[in-house]
């Protein structure tokens, strides 16, 4: 057995809204082979991973697995499992899983969930699942097993990557409201919400926190003086450049002393307690380490508390101590320790809501001055302090106090925060008792922190958690303040870039900042920020990342969804242009069912309530209205339909449903009895009055959508009226003249666009049209087939090139393959070859008369551009497209 590949789909996809990986396994031996072919298998493997007993499968309770190994089953079925149980026990708790059959025998694919906030780029579900099929493997062959040692690093990696307590509370803090979140990387940068109501946050750090705040709190002896200035008591102390200058503090200051860096953090190389010249000498070189400068300060005696303050509100405060142990008479300090750190809270840095314990030279030496070490037995009850300074991130713990914080010492840490302009501040304190106002105890604000920790206030050792992260996300998004632009998403096999141009051009006239992904590009504002085919997830998420987008309209095609997901997570409303016979055969998408299925996932990730967009005249289209995911969100379904007869429309308006349809050249829009006219098709420039069917279709799709939104029908006019296809839909049934030849050019290169592009020609110029085709290599054979027929059907002249990228084929072999379907249809055709897109263009153009339209399908539009402009095209102005009303009925294929 062998894994092949892997790949992660990080947004909602086919088979769960969660972030999965795919692995491609070959069963290579055991192919064909089940569980129940292998005595015993199934007790070794339960006697190694004895949490596969609580597996449920496919039964949905515990032990439908064991169930399942004993009826028998394949083993790519098994380490599915086995990979899930490893996960497990690597402290990464997943749920999800499932084996498809990959397209060929013995071949599988294993989806497995990933945590939601695990990096796109982690190794650990590619580990898992070769740890995985080794552990079955060996069980296999009777076989020990051990995979302690591997199942340790990969429980490494899973620690080092998985969020910190702060910043896993803020992005769950963020979800509960409902708000969309992205983590950035193995980072603690949280990017919230959409388009322009997107917010950022680093751990506690706000994009609204202070820069100067910033600086001011991570500069010891400034913040000290802000402080001061403000009234705020500080410790007095001063700064000192050498070991010399801080023995000399002595003199000038009241012993005991704490030194400290000047810009440092988390409580590293601070001595407190000095009191002689050598004392302070040492801590002097200590707390260098990090510069020469080092804050010499009196100790305030009292208790060290961590107050909250968020928004100018206090909204936790916690009393820190020290790491320490409590003694039992029996055990020594070393092993008490080990003991408190067996503590599963207990972790490495920040992971965990608790710090391990190390005795280290600091602990150490404070054993010392209590006269112990760590082979001391302290005696029951006794508690034993490991360090002066009470910080959670040397293994120190926290109690709940935000209900006894006095209000004058509120109003203390509240005027501190200000002081530095820090919109979220932890506030060192040390005081008697902070249940009592200031000025009757001795005290002082120590130190600002400008990204604080918020452990001790989210998991308190004793006390009351506080969701003091949801109190941040509130300061940056209010109760009722929105986080969310509008998403138009749009799939289909045909007219997908046409419509999605034609929403963003209607919602920009109405007066937004759209954001919009298709195959061209991205772009923002109407301007091209990135040029590429940004039809998947990366590009949406670059959209809706941009902080000045209103509106963000998404081509979503099918590559993107199967191989990495949708990049949001729900969208506002779903179109779905219509359901055709393309990429079958790629990515385990074999028939049009399996086609509907991946389409489908853009109707059924929207808002609960939102509006799906769906073609009646194309049954896959239409038949999503009635599948169970699509009507599990509750949606407003609009249909959209060339026929105002067609009975799906009519039964929907029957029901009071809404559409949007043609009748009589009008686009109008129909809501159960009444009707609204949105549009003529002479105001539509492109649309030969009514020739170009497939042009309407995209825009009743996209007049649909807009009318979703709430556009006004003044705002879909104007829009229309200015949606001039050579400069807001290039490369998509443009019309040019070369000489007095009229000239089309189409992506086109499947049969219902190549039809489409036919009928057009036919209808608005007669004659007879010349096609110069070209069809992307990376189809199977017979769709290639059906694509030359299909231009067979409407053209019986044809010169046909092959694409600068040939998709894996030889060169030639896609020539050969379409000529000889383009003859097979036709006999009579002319077929000419030529060697690329400029010598097909003129050929074509050699054999048309002034009557005769030519057509020109291309690869990139960016080169097709430059070849029009070296010929000399201009846009077409005679003929159809400046005449009145075009009232020529449906023309059927040449005979």
């Amino acid at each position: 057995m062998r894994l092949i590949d892997s790949h992660r789909l990080s947004g909602p996809n086919i088979y769960t809204s969660r972030p999965i990986a795919v692995a491609r396994l070959e069963l290579d031996g055991l192919t064909g082979q089940e569980t129940s072919d292998c005595p015993g298998f199934t007790g070794r493997l339960t006697g190694a991973l004895p949490g596969l007993a609580g597996h449920h499968c496919a039964a949905g309770r515990p032990g439908g697995f064991l169930d399942a190994l004993a009826r028998g089953t394949y083993f790519g079925h098994v380490t599915e499992h086995v990979a899930l149980e490893l996960s497990a026990l690597a402290g990464r708790e997943v749920h999800f899983g499932r084996t498809v059959w990959a397209g060929a025998e013995g071949r599988y694919d294993v989806i497995m969930e990933c945590p939601r906030d695990e990096p796109a780029s982690s190794g650990v579900p590619r580990d898992l699942l070769t740890l995985a099929i080794w552990v079955v493997t060996e069980t296999l062959a009777e076989r020990p097993a051990p995979f302690g040692d591997a199942l340790e690093g990969i429980a490494r990696a899973v620690a080092a990557a998985r969020p910190g307590v702060s910043t896993a509370a803020l992005a769950a803090a963020a979800r509960q409201r409902g708000i969309p979140v992205r983590r950035t990387g193995a980072l603690s940068l949280l990017r919230l919400g959409y388009g322009c109501h997107r917010r950022l946050l680093w751990a506690a750090l706000t994009e609204q926190t202070s820069a100067v705040g910033v600086d001011i709190a991570s500069d010891k002896v400034l913040a000290k003086e802000v402080l001061a200035t403000a009234g705020v008591p500080v410790p007095a102390g001063v700064v000192a450049r050498s070991a010399a200058d801080a023995a000399a503090a002595l003199g000038g200051l009241r012993p005991p002393l704490v030194i400290k860096p000047r810009n440092g953090n988390h409580g590293a190389n601070v001595t407190v307690g000095v009191t002689t010249p050598d004392q302070a000498s040492q801590a002097y070189e200590r707390a260098s380490t990090s510069g020469a400068e080092v804050v010499v300060e009196e100790y305030i005696p009292g208790l060290d508390y961590r107050v909250l303050v968020v928004d100018g509100h206090v909204v936790a405060a916690a009393r820190l101590h020290p790491a320490s142990v409590t003694g039992d008479g029996h055990q020594d300090i070393g092993a008490l320790v080990r003991q408190a750190n067996s503590d599963p809270r207990r972790g490495e840095g920040h992971a965990l809501p608790l710090t391990r314990i190390t005795l280290d030279d600091h602990a150490l030496n404070h054993l010392a001055e209590q006269g112990l070490h760590p082979g001391s037995v302290p005696g029951p009850g006794q508690v034993v302090t490991l360090r002066r300074n009470a910080n959670l991130s040397t293994g120190g713990t926290s109690t709940d106090m935000t209900d006894l914080v006095h209000p004058e010492v509120a109003a203390m840490c509240c005027r501190a925060a200000a002081a530095a302009a820090l919109d979220v501040c932890g506030i060192d304190v040390r005081l008697a008792d902070i249940a009592v106002p200031p000025g009757q105890q001795a005290g002082a604000v120590i130190e600002l922190n400008a990204c604080p920790g918020l452990r001790m206030h989210l998991q308190p050792s004793a006390g009351r958690p506080r969701d003091v992260a949801g109190a941040i996300v509130d300061r940056l998004y209010p109760p009722g303040a929105p986080s969310r632009i509008p998403i138009v998403s749009v799939t289909g096999t045909n007219g997908k870039t046409t419509t999605v141009r034609m929403i963003s051009h209607i919602l920009g006239q109405a007066g937004l900042r759209v954001g919009m992904a298709t195959t061209d590009g991205v772009y923002c504002g109407g301007q091209l920020i990135h040029a590429a085919d940004a039809s998947g997830p990366r590009s949406a998420e670059m959209v809706l990342d941009d902080s000045t987008v209103e509106a963000a309209v998404l081509e979503t095609a099918r590559g993107g969804i199967v191989r990495r997901g949708l990049g949001y997570d729900r969208a506002d409303v779903a179109v779905v242009t219509n359901i055709t016979a393309d990429h079958l055969g790629s990515d385990g998408i074999d028939d049009l069912d399996d086609l509907t299925d991946v389409k489908a996932l853009v109707a059924e990730e929207i808002v609960r309530g939102g509006t799906v967009v769906l073609n009646a005249d194309d049954p896959r289209s239409a038949g999503l209205a009635q599948r169970a995911a699509v009507r599990d969100r509750n949606p407003v379904i609009r249909f959209f339909s060339l026929s105002p007869s067609s009975p799906v429309v009519m039964a929907h308006r029957m029901t009071g449903g809404i559409a949007c349809l043609l009748r009589d050249n009008q686009l109008i829009e129909a809501r159960g009895g009444e009707e609204t006219a949105l549009l003529h098709t002479d105001e539509l420039p492109g649309s030969f009055g009514g020739a170009a069917a497939h042009l309407l279709a995209n825009a009743l799709a996209a007049a649909a959508a807009c009318r979703a939104l709430g556009v006004s029908v003044k705002d879909i006019r104007r829009g229309f009226a200015t949606f001039t296809p050579a400069e807001s839909n290039p490369g998509r049934g443009n019309v040019y003249q070369v000489g007095a030849i009229p000239l089309v050019v189409d992506y086109g290169h499947n049969p219902a666009a190549l039809a489409s592009m036919g009928r057009l020609l036919h209808e608005a110029w007669g004659g007879q049209p010349v096609a110069a085709i070209t069809l992307p290599g990376d189809r199977r054979d017979d769709l290639v087939a059906e694509s030359a027929a299909t231009v067979a059907t409407w053209f019986s002249r044809v010169v046909v090139y092959e694409d600068r990228d040939l998709r894996g084929r030889a060169a030639g072999e896609m020539t050969r393959l379409i000529s000889g379907a383009l003859a097979r249809h036709r006999p009579d055709i002319r077929i000419l070859p030529a060697d690329g897109p400029e010598d097909a263009l003129r050929r074509a153009l050699a054999l048309a008369s002034p009557a005769d339209p030519v057509l020109l399908t291309y690869e990139e539009l960016g080169p097709m551009r430059e070849l029009l402009d070296g010929l000399g095209a201009r846009p077409w102005t005679a003929g159809p497209w400046t005449a009145g009303p075009w009232t020529a009925g449906p023309a059927q294929p040449p005979a």
